[in-house]
């Protein structure tokens, strides 16, 4: 819980300080916060500086990927370890949006877990089930350990990290329709979604990790190559996403109004857009080849560009590319029979999936659905925050 501090005029909460994949957010012990609700929500928010585009008096880094935040605790589940709640805290709004997961900080609550000692760890590699609580599915962690602690040096290396860490292997086969049921919440693999401009968007709605709108980057006048300062600067396409995500979200009962998605569901479905494999160059300056990747993708996230893919978006990518007629499978290649190469932002990523068909619809089941991430402690401490105004 809360406690006050020698500091008369405030308090403090311990967390810790992890990068999880391409994303950084704030790991938290359930017991030492209060309980859910707006005072919860109060506490995170003030903690991470929100609202302030900078989140300059706070712990949030002003982007969407670093101001996120995770809330462990021993799981009463049969079937898995430990109980993860991930929150999405708003910048420029005192909000916690807990709509749905993140498959980048969901790679820190392993090594978090056992460096903590709520799952027993056990000496090479120690598989830890992780319930989250936004979408009631489980996935399992396959975290390195060396000497009772998560491991953090390693060979394995990710687009949009610098340097190598330690492979944790994440299989989030058990997450297909962890938001609506369905891997196709509205039973096609394509939807035509019309603007109110009056174009016809074609759109793969698909629902494994997180839900996500896959349509083609030529339906919105775009390539698939394009970094932040083609996108993000244009708010013509800002907001013709996010018209699309809104028309979407209605469709798989995310909202009742398009118009009111980024209040009713602020960070979901994302929307991806996609197109076949080519050369480009990175946020680093770097080029990614074509002949390396399976396809491209840029993904909006909170009406910005994602600077990477994330971890939910890269299973819902690889499952959606092994739907026949989707938008995803007409633009990618298909070479290796369980990895999908999916060039992104900040490089190329690999996300596995493998499937065989099936009889009814969708016409395809899953037999493994994962990516591999890296995580590391980057600081244990006790956050501070202001008295509540009174």
């Amino acid at each position: 819980m809360t406690t006050a501090n020698v500091v008369p005029d405030q308090l403090t909460v311990r967390c810790v300080l992890m990068r999880g994949g391409t994303s950084k957010g704030l790991y938290f012990h359930e017991a030492d916060l209060p309980a859910p609700g707006a005072g919860r929500d109060a506490v995170l928010a003030r903690v991470m500086g929100s609202p302030d585009p900078l989140q300059i008096d706070g712990l949030g880094g002003s982007r969407p990927i670093t101001s996120k935040l995770a809330i462990v605790a021993r799981s009463e589940r049969a079937d898995a370890d430990v109980d993860y709640t991930f929150g999405q805290v708003e910048i420029e709004r005192a909000a916690v949006v807990y709509s749905g997961n993140c498959g980048n900080i969901s790679a820190g609550v392993g090594p978090f877990a056992i460096d903590e000692g709520l799952v027993t760890a056990a000496e090479g590699v120690t598989p830890v089930r992780i319930h989250n609580t936004n979408t009631g599915v489980v996935m399992t962690a396959y975290v390195p350990v060396q000497a009772g602690k998560a491991r953090v040096l390693g060979d394995f290396a990710i687009p949009g990290v610098p340097g190598t860490g330690a492979e944790i292997v994440m299989d989030w086969a058990r997450t297909v329709g962890a938001k609506t049921g369905a891997l196709l919440p509205t039973g096609r693999a394509v939807d035509d979604i019309v603007l109110e401009s009056g174009s016809v968007v074609r759109a793969t709605i698909c629902d494994v990790g997180n839900p996500c709108v896959w349509i083609p980057a030529a339906d919105v006048g775009l390539d698939g190559s394009e970094l932040a300062d083609r996108i993000d600067g244009d708010s013509a396409l800002v907001d013709a996403v996010r018209e699309i995500r809104g028309k979407a979200a209605v469709r798989i009962g995310l909202c009742a109004d398009w118009r009111s998605v980024d209040d009713q569901s602020p960070g979901l479905p994302m929307v991806g857009l996609v197109a076949a494999p080519a050369g480009y160059r990175t946020l680093s300056g770097t080029v990614s080849e074509g002949g390396d990747m399976d396809l491209r993708v840029r993904l909006i996230f909170m009406n910005r560009l994602h600077e990477s893919i994330a971890g939910t978006a890269s299973v819902c990518l690889a499952a959606a590319s092994r739907v026949s007629g989707s938008v995803v499978s007409a633009v990618a290649t298909q070479r290796r029979r369980d990895t999908i190469l999916i060039g992104h932002p900040s490089g190329i990523t690999p996300a596995r999936v493998t499937a065989h068909a099936i009889r009814r619809p969708p016409y395809v089941s899953f037999d493994l659905l994962g990516f591999s991430r890296t995580a590391r402690r980057l600081m244990d401490c006790a956050a501070y925050y202001p008295y509540p105004a009174p």
